[in-house]
């Protein structure tokens, strides 16, 4: 993947034997194992962290304390409190730094922002996601800190701000004794009593990416594993008459009808998401512009996990959330 917007002059990396491999296809691009080396270089105004969650904090530190840009890969940091000392490092710099929500830059996802800010869907109702696979089992992190981070950074982006999640509620299971667990359930409350339900599983024989938004006026599925139709709107759902306002006796005798309308697939022109996000960084560093998927945005991600893992610690109790901006 290249980028007209990015001048790669480094990659680092401990193994530098693996960073001359990744570097070779490139011309004129140095592979070495000192990130000194790359941060005291002034040709280089950002850097890009894709180490373990861990290392993230030291690592995008090191780059702010040098007055560099930093893109990180998801999620931020390996805690609230390391990405919130991350973004306030950024912006008291007047640096970027952003993170690596690839998803959030493909042209299905974008669409969905769309059909969903400009009223297409109507007032959302429910959120059903599901990342599923016979994925790598991981030992320092658990299936939502690996799965989860996906579909919660797409909700993120594609919710109005009144509707961000107010708390979460959380169960899991490790059926293999691999320590973490490697099922997971994740209920997240909407504003005005909508819902959104996430499951994730690295255990599942079969791979699953589906997302579907519910709303009063209709309904989106993505697929993402569907590259012929992997948006389909549908025009069909349930609706309660109303006549005035509904008491509890009342609402029994309320008539239920049901829309049987046509579904409609909206034609996507394909891009590769990697290349538009790295895109926006470099527009966000020139223009000083926070991006879409900037470090506040990655703080309420964390803020998400962090109370899942809460949630599950104490057998699936509802945790509120920070609600930060």
């Amino acid at each position: 993947m290249t980028c007209a917007d990015i001048d790669l002059r480094y990659v680092c990396d401990t193994d530098v034997a693996r960073a001359a491999r990744v570097a070779g296809p490139y011309a004129g691009v140095e592979a070495t194992a000192s990130l000194d080396e790359v941060l005291a270089d002034p040709a280089v105004e950002a850097v890009a962290v894709a180490t373990p969650a861990a290392t993230h904090l030291d690592i995008a530190l090191a780059a702010l304390d040098a007055g560099k840009h930093v893109l990180v890969e998801k999620p931020l940091a390996s805690s609230y409190e390391e990405g919130r000392r991350l973004v306030e490092a950024a912006e008291r710099r007047g640096l970027v730094i952003m993170c690596d929500h690839t998803y959030c830059y493909t042209p299905a996802v974008q669409r969905i922002r769309q059909l969903v800010l400009d009223g297409t869907l109507g007032d959302i109702q429910f959120v059903d996601s599901v990342r599923i696979n016979l994925g790598l089992v991981q030992s320092d992190v658990d299936v939502l800190w690996d799965l989860a981070p996906h579909d919660l950074s797409i909700l993120d982006y594609v919710l109005p701000d009144g509707c961000r999640p107010l708390a979460v509620a959380a169960h899991g299971a490790d059926p293999i004794g691999a320590g973490v667990a490697c099922v997971a359930y994740l209920t997240l409350q909407l504003p005005g009593g909508a819902i959104a339900h996430s499951h994730v599983n690295w255990l599942s024989p079969t791979k699953v990416r589906t997302i579907i938004i519910g709303g009063s006026k209709r309904t989106l599925v993505w697929d993402d594993l569907n590259p012929v139709q992997r948006i389909s709107l549908y025009d069909r759902g349930v609706d309660l008459s109303r006549a005035g306002t509904l008491g509890e006796d009342d609402r029994r005798e309320a008539t239920i009808s049901y829309r049987a309308g046509d579904m409609v697939a909206p034609a996507l022109h394909e891009r590769e998401a990697l290349q538009v996000m790295m895109s926006e960084f470099a527009r966000s560093v020139r223009s000083g512009q926070p991006s879409v998927t900037d470090g506040r945005a990655g703080l309420r991600i964390l803020d998400v996990l962090e109370a899942a893992s809460r949630s599950l610690a104490f057998q699936g109790a509802v945790v509120p959330l920070r609600n930060q901006e």
